[in-house]
């Protein structure tokens, strides 16, 4: 099946700096990576690791267990997934402070000195201590800090030697040609082998709620241009990346569930050279879905895959829970009308009015609290209580807090305060001077 295919390795990327699943989800979602052509794992441990010792401060709450670190590992096993762990270093770690600590501002005073080369100084330090410690291993790293150093300064730093480069571009207008010009110049420099990296997911807005399937389809598109524009076996594999956040202190982007119809389209172009009817096809069957539409989300209730019923709630709360507290507060003449903010904060409305708001209120209160209920239960099942919380605090709440301050507001007009005390005799309410 994948002899079409440029990349000999299709590696899925678990970012868990942000809802990490749990095993029992990877569990069922793992023969499913491998069913539609995946062959191995990037996985991006961050807090979710058991660390121990000194650095058992940065284990989060919900950390995976050692036993339960040995179980992901023999999941993978069973399904032929190789497993890369991803280590944050100088790749894609954003160095935007390098060379303004006090040591390396000194070094930089020495003559031809550069933070291009104390960038390399450092990469190479990492990976030659790794090839002490583990010299069948060689590291991979993300291609941010080396694209734009000068060609004589790569080559001879002794990075080439130690690294492989993974060039990452998640843009569906990724430029080919320029790519090809980089990989040209990675191999002038020394580097022996070379990947990439695309994205089905958490690439197109740090608060993405379902992912745009066409252009995730059409960035693999034009990775696979790159990877035939040069001989046979140019690219060691492709990594399809899925980021879970932005970075530690963004909001979370699309959870794993909802991105699975883009992994599956994007894997199976990867296979079949394009997205024909095969592929399309294929999708559909592994998904149990009827039609994946390439412009639409998922709709409701579509799919058989692990999490289906995740991605459809989402898409729901996504596509309208907003839209239609909006149209009740913004778009409802009555509302609008007769019980604006100005009415609110005074509480004025004439009696009839709140028969004409308050049902309609009441209604899509209780329709989307039946559909946050069922959307909260399914998250349980896959992700830890922090990750649910957080999903459902940033998408959810500020929209029915809205809703029901706007009912609060309405009963506190629709019941008349109660009367004032009497004044008590012979006390004077004003005073002469």
């Amino acid at each position: 099946m994948s002899g079409s295919t440029p990349f000999k390795m299709r590696l899925v990327h678990l970012d868990l700096k942000g809802a990490p699943p749990k095993v029992s989800y990877l569990s069922e979602i793992f023969p499913l990576f491998r069913a539609l052509g995946a062959n191995g794992l990037l996985i991006e441990y961050e807090d979710m690791f058991p660390y121990e010792g000194p650095l058992r401060l940065l284990r989060a709450k919900y950390a995976y267990s050692p036993s339960e670190i040995k179980e992901i590992l023999h999941l993978a096993g069973l399904n032929e997934l190789e497993v890369i762990p991803l280590v944050q270093t100088f790749g894609h770690m954003e160095v935007y402070y390098l060379g303004e600590g006090e040591a390396s501002r000194r070094w930089l005073q020495q003559e031809q000195n550069s933070t291009g080369k104390l960038c390399l100084s450092h990469m190479r330090a990492v990976a030659s201590h790794v090839q002490t410690q583990r010299p069948s291993v060689t590291p991979l790293v993300w291609d941010d800090m080396l694209r734009d150093l000068p060609e004589d300064q790569l080559a001879a730093s002794g990075v080439p030697q130690l690294v492989e480069p993974v060039l990452w571009d998640y843009a569906a207008d990724l430029d080919v040609h320029g790519k090809v010009l980089l990989m040209q110049k990675y191999w002038r420099c020394g580097f022996p082998r070379l990947w990439a990296a695309s994205a089905f997911k958490g690439a197109t807005g740090p608060s993405q709620a379902v992912p745009p399937i066409r252009h995730h389809l059409r960035n693999h598109v034009q990775w696979l241009q790159v990877a035939g524009s040069r001989p046979t076996d140019s690219l060691q594999g492709i990594i399809l990346t899925g980021w879970q956040r932005y970075d530690h202190f963004s909001v979370l982007c699309e959870l794993l569930p909802a991105g699975v119809p883009s992994l599956a389209a994007c894997l199976q172009l990867l296979l079949h050279g394009g997205f024909d009817g095969d592929a399309k096809a294929k999708v559909e069957n592994l998904l149990g879905i009827s039609n994946l539409e390439m412009m639409d989300p998922v709709r409701e209730g579509a799919g058989s895959f692990p999490g289906s019923n995740i991605l459809a709630l989402v898409t729901q709360v996504s596509l309208h829970l907003r839209s239609s507290v909006d149209a009740l507060l913004e778009g409802n003449t009555y509302v609008t009308g007769w019980f604006s903010p100005y009415h609110r904060r005074r509480k004025l409305i004439h009696p009839v009015m709140v028969q004409h708001i308050q049902p309609a209120a009441l209604s899509l209160l209780a329709q989307w609290s039946t559909l946050v209920r069922e959307l909260e239960v399914a998250l349980q099942l896959a992700f830890y209580p922090d990750a649910v919380e957080e999903w459902l605090e940033e998408n959810v709440h500020p929209s029915l807090q809205r809703l029901q301050a706007l009912l609060q507001d309405l009963s506190k007009v629709a019941t008349p305060p109660p009367p004032p005390p009497p004044t008590s005799p012979g006390r004077d309410t004003a005073q002469d001077p």
